[in-house]
């Protein structure tokens, strides 16, 4: 468990930069289409602070997969929570996601659906990469 913490706090600290990156595309294109023509210095402090934050937990959490103590299937629900947490709270607290009920039903689908795709796509290219390895014994 040490291992994984060490882990999580470097990869998360690695990545973290990436996060106001983000940002700023974001809102260089909201700026570009004048969809926003300018934002209050409190929404450019939190939105910094939540993107690294959520840059954080999204990259450190990868050390998860490190860890061979848990089932596949347990790691991928915890790898997956944890980014949904971390999505949805900095949504709201942003204010990118209304807080009804509709808007985060729908987030939560988009998420999860997503979550699955990637997820199936790495099976794919996993288990393509397995099976071409066992002709290659085989022969």
């Amino acid at each position: 468990m040490k291992r994984f913490w060490r882990d999580f706090l470097l990869r998360g600290l690695i990545c973290a930069s990436g996060g106001p990156i983000v940002l700023a595309i974001i809102y260089g294109i909201l700026g570009a289409t004048n969809a926003v023509t300018s934002f209050s210095p409190r929404e450019v402090c939190l939105g910094i602070l939540t993107i690294t934050l959520l840059a954080f937990i999204a990259s450190g959490m990868t050390a998860i997969y490190q860890a061979e103590q848990l089932p596949l299937p347990t790691m991928i629900l915890l790898h997956g929570g944890a980014l949904y947490i971390a999505y949805i709270l900095t949504y709201l607290i942003n204010g990118w996601l209304q807080k009804s009920l509709i808007p985060i039903l729908i987030f939560t689908g988009i998420f999860f659906v997503g979550y699955a795709l990637i997820w199936l796509i790495i099976y794919l290219v996993e288990k393509a990469k397995a099976d071409k390895l066992n002709k290659l014994l085989k022969k």
